[in-house]
């Protein structure tokens, strides 16, 4: 789909340009900001604070991986070509996942870069790629978005429809972890800490809130959330009709 390099080079510009007015607008808060509170400052998740709408667009490609066949009836031809059905989606996600990765990976490597260079011009503290830190949210950036993606492929698979699937998406990755801290008590603070895309996301913070999952746990909640829905996913389309 022409839809798929339009997808890759928006979230390119958008890891870059959240990057730079994050780190650009970062000096004078800085400065104001109390010694309690500088202690707290975490450049790595300033430069790649963009992730938050690059985890939607890629994830609304992964399910457009599924759904277009479905609305267009390009999925009978398919099925037709390849009656394994197993195949048919195993083959679309080891691609996606594959493309999603590699585009996943210039995001973070592009957004670190232009983040950090703006917070050092802003006269802040910065990281730069000698620092593990860095290529940790770098390479875990990456593997976050793939998994964001696949968690797409999994949701148009079991919902099928176009427009459901976007909706899902948009609640899974923007409207729960926003709306989270207004729910009561406990469910706030498990929304916060092991909802999948809030848990997995801290693979790319510097400084780590003892109250929220560590970054490898935190990923691995994401992973293990798609591996279930993936799983699902191959179940229900096996044996739903097309």
């Amino acid at each position: 789909m022409r839809s798929t390099l339009y997808v890759v080079l928006g979230t390119l510009v958008i890891g870059a340009g959240i990057a730079t007015l994050v780190g650009s607008s970062a000096g004078e808060e800085f400065a104001a900001m109390s010694a309690a509170d500088k202690l707290t400052f975490d450049p790595l998740s300033l430069s790649l604070r963009g992730y938050m709408m690059a985890q939607v667009t890629i994830a609304l490609l992964g399910g457009m991986v599924m759904t277009a066949e479905y609305g267009s009836r390009t999925v009978v031809s398919t099925l037709t070509a390849v009656p394994h059905r197993g195949r048919v989606l195993g083959a679309k996600a080891v691609v996606l996942g594959a493309v999603a990765f590699l585009a996943g990976l210039l995001f973070t490597f592009v957004a670190f870069l232009a983040g950090q260079a703006a917070l050092k011009s802003a006269g802040v503290p910065y990281l730069t790629l000698s620092d593990p830190t860095a290529w940790r949210g770098i390479l875990g950036g990456a593997l976050f978005l793939a998994l964001a993606a696949l968690l797409g492929l999994a949701l148009g698979t079991l919902i099928r429809s176009t427009t459901a699937t976007v909706t899902t998406l948009f609640a899974a990755f923007l409207i729960v972890p926003a709306f989270g801290p207004a729910f009561p008590g406990f469910l706030s603070d498990w929304t916060a800490k092991y909802w999948p895309p809030s848990a997995g996301g801290q693979i790319m913070t510097g400084y780590q809130d003892p109250a929220l999952m560590q970054p490898w746990p935190g990923l691995a909640v994401m992973a293990a959330c798609v591996v279930l829905l993936l799983t699902a996913a191959f179940l229900t389309f096996r044996k739903r009709d097309a």
